[in-house]
């Protein structure tokens, strides 16, 4: 998506094809994770993808409710990904999502 200002927490719809293996496909809602001067120089960002298919035991997803409808945040599928693969922002993480979702990849990757 050219001119389009991407920003830590937007959710945007982005084509996650071709994948390998386990990797989540297709196109979906993911969530932009990286600092926004990266999201402003570089010509990718880092994402975590959403998913419907919902995994309340394992402990590397975030559930979260999405425009009504629950989703968990795979943290465990976090990537880099081109700026090129994005079609559309279509939101925002909260406050309270955000947080958790940076004390979730605390937890799971370190400081």
């Amino acid at each position: 998506m050219k001119n389009l200002t991407i920003r830590r927490y937007d959710i945007c719809f982005a084509d996650l094809n071709p994948t390998i293996g386990s990797e989540i496909k297709k196109t979906r809602p993911v969530v932009v994770i990286s600092q926004d001067e990266m999201n402003q120089y570089l010509d990718t960002i880092v994402i975590c993808p959403l998913t419907s298919k919902l995994h309340p035991q394992w402990r590397s997803r975030l559930q979260i409710t999405m425009t009504g409808h629950q989703a968990e945040i795979a943290v465990d599928q976090i990537r880099t990904i081109s700026k090129l693969r994005l079609k559309q922002n279509i939101g925002r993480l909260s406050k309270r999502y955000a947080a958790q979702l940076r004390k979730l990849i605390t937890d799971m990757y370190g400081e």
